[in-house]
This record gives structure tokens, C-alpha cells and sequence, in this order.
């Protein structure tokens, strides 16, 4: 038996109809909203073109900005590092400077000591804390002064040049940073969108930086500040060093001339006791002969008295053997009496001159050994003060550094 196929039901018309009507209503209602979107999308378009093109020139004014301000940075930055380039070099010379002037102070040290040294040689009464002794006392120790006062000076110098060092090794890398930034930055500035070698990069935060443009702007005027105190500093040492080693030249040159003259005066006056104890030495020689002299006369003086007194005494001797009545105190008895008794007297006195002459020639011979003597210490003080220290004083000059 045959299967009938079963007939699909019939729509009636008004069905028909309004399902017509609902495709229309929804195709309509599908072009609306497309038409609503395309026309979104167009003005989400011009938007985002407007927008991009805004942030762009916004971005664009912000590096031009961004570039002026570095650039005003980096030209206070290598200002200032010129100026504390030229400021070390100059800062560096005035060391030197304290340099020789702090090793020309050992020469003059030296000769001083020496000069003491020496002048310890001296013998007996010439050994004296003169004014020689003094002014080189003083001379060790206005030199000794100086060099302390130029080391002292010198260690200032050295940690002011560290100081000086340390700002523009700090400016130097701020400088190198503000250089590679412009540069990063010019690069920035120039670049459009039919650039070549553009490619979409993943933006990367950077890590561990929380500088704002307040704080950037501050680390820059921080190491100019800093720079500037510094080298502020280094001017007042300067002028400070300038200073010291005026005075201390000028210190050491009026001492040094104070002990020359001193040294002058005292040789000056050594050859005067000299030349008086030369003088009085030749008077005594002159005095010694003449007591020689005098002393031969009395030999010979007392030598003529003996034949006088020896023919009297005889005489007496003689006449004192007349016989009995003859044996009288006769006149001739009574002269020969008196001429032994002054012949007697004046050989007594003679010999009394005699001793005396004596005692006065070995006197007169122990004042020629003193003379000899001092005048030996006088010469010997001459070599010394004349010969050895003013030699070894005169190379020396003071020099201003």
C-alpha cells in the first residue's frame, strides 16, 4: 500500500502579510543600525585622527619645550665646567707655588742650623748668647713657623682640589646625561609618521625612578650651586694663599736680613777687640823690650857698683891695720864709711828695682800669652762668623712665589 506524502500546511494571507511585514521592520531596523555604526565609526574616525594629531603636536610642543630646558641646563652645566676646569688649573698652580715655596724654606733651615752649629765652636769668652745667637734663633724659628703655616696651607689646597674635583666630576656626568637626553629627545623631535624605521615598540615603564621635572630641574641647580660654592671657595683660598706666601716671604726676608746684620755687626766688632788686643799686644812687646832693657841696665848698674864698694871695703880693711896711734877716726875713716854705706844702699836699691823689673817682664810676659790667646780666640771667632757663616749665608735668597 502506497504512503500518501503529507501536504505542508497553507499560510492564510494575513499571515503572509505580516510576516512580510516583520522581515521589513527587521532588514529596516539592521540598515539603521548599520548606518548608525558606519556613521560612529566615521566620526570615531575623524575623532582619533584629531586626536592623534593633537596628542602629537601636544607631544611635539612638550619635547620642543623639553629640548629648550635641557639645552639651558647643558649650557649652564658646561659653563660652569669651564669654569671649574680654569679654576683647578689656576687652583693647581697656586699649589705649586706652596709647593716651592714649602722646599725653598729647607735651604735657609739648613744654613741657620749650620750657622748655630758652627757657632758652637766658639772657645772661652767668645762663647756668648750674642745677638747673632738670638736673631738665628729667631730665624730657625720664623722659618720653622713658615713651613708649618705653608703645609697647613698646602693640605687646605690639596682637599679644596679634591672638593673642586668632586663638583666637576659631578657636572661632567650631568652634562653627559643632558647631552644623550637632547640628543634622545632631537631624535624624538624629528621623527613623523612616514618616518622610516618606524616600528611598534611595548612601552616599558621605567623602574625604580620616581624623579619629577621639579626634582630634575633641582639636581641640575644643585651641581651648578654646588659648583659655584665651590669654586667661590677655591677663589677665597686663592687669595688666601696669595696672602700667606706674600707674608711669609716677607717674614722670612726681614729675618733674614735682621741676622746679616747682626752677623755683620758682630764680625765688625770681633775685628775691633782684635785689632785693640793686636794694638795692646804690641805695646807690651814694645814694653817688654824696654823692661829688658831696663833690667840689663840695672845688671850692669849693680855690676859697676861692685868695684866702687870692693875698693872702699878694701880700703877700710886696710887702714883698720894702722899701728896704735895711727888707728885714728880720721876723716878719709869717717868718708870711706859713708861711701861703703851708700855704695851699699844704692846696690840694695838697684837690686830691689832689679826684682821688681823681674816680677814687671814676667807679668808683662804672662799678659803677651793672654793677649796671644785672646787674640787667637778672636781669630778663630772671625772664621767662624766671617769665613764659614757668611759664606754659607750668602747664596741664600728669598724668593716670592
Amino acid at each position: 500500500m502506497s504512503t500518501m506524502k503529507e501536504m505542508p500546511p497553507k499560510f492564510l494571507p494575513p499571515e503572509w502579510w505580516l510576516t512580510n511585514q516583520v522581515h521589513y521592520r527587521s532588514a529596516e531596523a539592521e540598515r539603521s543600525r548599520s548606518e548608525r555604526l558606519v556613521a560612529e565609526s566615521q566620526t570615531l574616525v575623524e575623532e582619533s585622527d584629531k586626536a592623534a594629531q593633537r596628542m602629537q603636536q601636544d607631544v611635539n610642543r612638550k619635547l620642543e619645550q623639553r629640548i629648550h630646558n635641557i639645552k639651558f641646563w647643558r649650557e649652564e652645566l658646561n659653563k660652569k665646567l669651564e669654569e671649574m676646569v680654569q679654576e683647578i688649573d689656576m687652583l693647581m698652580t697656586f699649589s705649586t707655588r706652596l709647593e716651592n715655596a714649602l722646599e725653598s724654606c729647607s735651604e735657609p733651615l739648613r744654613v741657620t742650623l749650620q750657622c748655630l752649629a758652627e757657632r758652637e765652636k766658639h772657645v772661652a769668652i767668645d762663647l756668648v748668647h750674642d745677638e747673632v745667637e738670638r736673631e738665628l734663633m729667631k730665624e730657625r724659628e720664623v722659618i720653622q713657623g713658615v713651613s708649618s703655616l705653608l703645609q697647613r696651607t698646602l693640605e687646605q689646597t690639596n682637599e679644596q682640589m679634591r672638593l673642586n674635583r668632586s663638583a666637576k666630576y659631578r657636572l661632567e656626568m650631568d652634562l653627559r646625561d643632558k647631552i644623550r637626553a637632547e640628543q634622545i629627545d632631537d631624535h624624538c623631535s624629528i621623527l613623523t609618521n612616514t618616518s622610516p624605521g618606524l616600528k611598534a615598540e611595548t612601552y616599558c615603564s621605567v623602574q625604580g625612578t620616581n624623579v619629577t621635572p621639579e626634582g630634575w630641574e633641582n639636581f641640575s641647580n644643585k651641581n651648578v650651586s654646588k659648583a659655584e660654592q665651590e669654586r667661590k671657595n677655591s677663589l677665597s683660598l686663592r687669595a688666601l694663599i696669595d696672602c700667606v706666601l706674600e707674608q711669609t716671604c716677607a717674614d722670612m726676608r726681614r729675618q733674614h736680613q735682621a741676622a746679616g746684620m747682626a752677623l755683620e755687626l758682630r764680625i765688625q766688632e770681633i775685628k775691633n777687640a782684635k785689632e785693640q788686643l793686636e794694638d795692646h799686644l804690641d805695646k807690651v812687646l814694645a814694653e817688654m823690650a824696654n823692661q829688658e832693657k831696663n833690667l840689663a841696665s840695672l845688671r850692669v848698674a849693680i855690676e859697676a857698683k861692685q868695684g866702687p864698694l870692693a875698693v872702699a871695703q878694701t880700703r877700710l880693711a886696710m887702714r883698720s891695720k894702722r899701728p896704735s896711734n895711727e888707728l885714728c877716726h880720721d876723716p878719709v875713716h869717717t868718708q870711706l864709711i859713708a861711701e861703703v854705706q851708700e855704695l851699699s844702699d844704692h846696690i840694695k836699691r838697684l837690686n830691689i828695682s832689679l826684682s821688681q823689673a823681674e816680677m814687671e817682664l814676667q807679668a808683662l810676659t804672662r799678659s803677651q800669652l793672654s793677649l796671644e790667646e785672646q787674640i787667637q780666640v778672636k781669630s778663630n771667632s772671625l772664621y767662624i762668623d766671617e769665613v764659614i757663616c757668611s759664606q754659607l749665608r750668602q747664596p741664600i735668597a728669598i724668593h716670592k712665589f
